[in-house]
């Protein structure tokens, strides 16, 4: 089976003594409040699925990553992953202390305090994000939150534990165990924020052709507001692979992570992430983990090109656009299609959206039925979309 990054899949969810014993000194700690956003990272660290990463990022690795998308020691990282307070939650804290993690009143964590520093915010948003511009979602969470930065190791000594989504939660150790179960030794995936539509199923079962599977793995993290939320795309996922995709093959699996929109970047950390929950293959499709008109259509994909594949280690799988063409009679890309686009079935999100509102079905060459029945049902509930 494909090793985690950087050949150890991490685990800082403590067990019983250490959760004792640390429990027990937790409550004297100094004590800092969290957000949904930094929950997220803290779930994400401890159950591996940030491997190689067993905290959040001091100093040297943060501007390693900013600067080379590589940490201090080398290894290929994209994103920051970084714990932001104001100045005045960490006037009081120094390096070597523990301070204790709090969501809710409760403890979650201890951060062992290596590093408190102050980052560039517009360097870290015109490098991560390629632009200083606040209409970027990503940027204007970058400057709303704490300007200080911690960083060192985590350990989680309360796991919060999701009421949603279940039985989709699997850890990066038991996607492995049952990939390893089923004999699944070419594992693709899929990462999406949105319901799933006839372009992405095509490209999902093209996959599907070279790989012994795949895994559908949605972010169910904080995203922006307009995204569709995770509840609503959940059940169209679920109505479409009951459906349309052979059982055997297909694994349905939420991913705890938020949505950074950092376009190429972030395709490069939602492939390493897919490789610590034991895939062997990413699809990278049209403007990967994009927003409005800040990336390329294809910037993702050449952005692997810049990394020796062995580096990565999980092989990208490059799509182009695709769209219902009606000469053909199929889906196809302008590297298999020779007819013009004005012969291609293809409408724009806003759209489809418009069709859905007034309980209109998009064309079949579109959405699957099944799909848009469960967007149509959920728009009719005000606070659902």
């Amino acid at each position: 089976m494909i090793q985690p990054h950087g050949g150890k899949l991490i685990n800082r969810i403590l067990e019983a003594p250490a959760r004792q014993a640390a429990l027990a000194t937790a409550a004297s700690l100094p004590s800092l409040d969290i957000d949904a956003w930094t929950l997220s990272d803290i779930e994400m660290i401890a159950i591996g699925g940030f491997s190689p990463l067993e905290g959040f990022m001091n100093q040297k690795d943060y501007t390693s990553v900013i600067d080379k998308m590589r940490l201090s020691n080398g290894l290929v990282w994209s994103i920051p992953v970084t714990l932001q307070v104001t100045p005045d939650q960490a006037k009081s804290l120094k390096p070597g202390q523990e301070v204790a993690l709090k969501s809710g009143g409760a403890i979650v964590a201890v951060l062992q305090l290596e590093d408190i520093y102050t980052p560039d915010k517009s360097r870290e948003a015109q490098q991560v994000f390629r632009t200083t511009d606040e209409t970027h979602p990503g940027v204007k969470r970058l400057n709303a939150a704490g300007s200080t930065y911690l960083g060192g190791k985590i350990s989680v000594l309360n796991r919060t534990k999701a009421s949603t989504f279940l039985p989709y939660r699997l850890d990066p150790a038991e996607t492995r165990k049952l990939f390893e179960e089923r004999g699944w030794k070419r594992v693709v995936a899929f990462q999406t924020r949105n319901p799933i539509h006839r372009a992405h199923e095509y490209i999902q079962k093209c996959a599907l052709e070279i790989c012994d599977a795949m895994l559908l793995h949605p972010i169910v993290g904080e995203t922006k507001g307009d995204d569709v939320p995770a509840s609503v795309r959940m059940k169209s996922y679920e109505v479409l692979l009951a459906n349309y995709y052979p059982k055997e093959r297909v694994m349905l699996a939420v991913n705890p992570a938020s949505m950074r929109y950092a376009g190429p970047r972030e395709a490069i950390f939602h492939a390493l992430i897919r490789k610590n929950y034991g895939c062997t293959h990413f699809i990278v499709g049209r403007d990967h983990a994009g927003v409005g008109k800040f990336y390329g259509t294809y910037d993702a994909q050449k952005l692997f090109e810049d990394f020796p594949a062995e580096d990565i280690g999980i092989m990208p799988l490059p799509f182009e656009n695709t769209s219902f063409c009606t000469v053909c009679g199929s889906m196809v890309s302008a590297k298999t299609c020779p007819h013009s686009s004005d012969r291609h079935v293809s409408l724009s999100g806003t759209k489809v959206r418009e069709l859905l509102l007034a309980g209109q079905l998009p064309p079949p060459e579109v959405s699957r039925k099944e799909v848009a029945e469960v967007l149509i049902e959920a728009m009719r509930q005000p606070t659902a979309v």
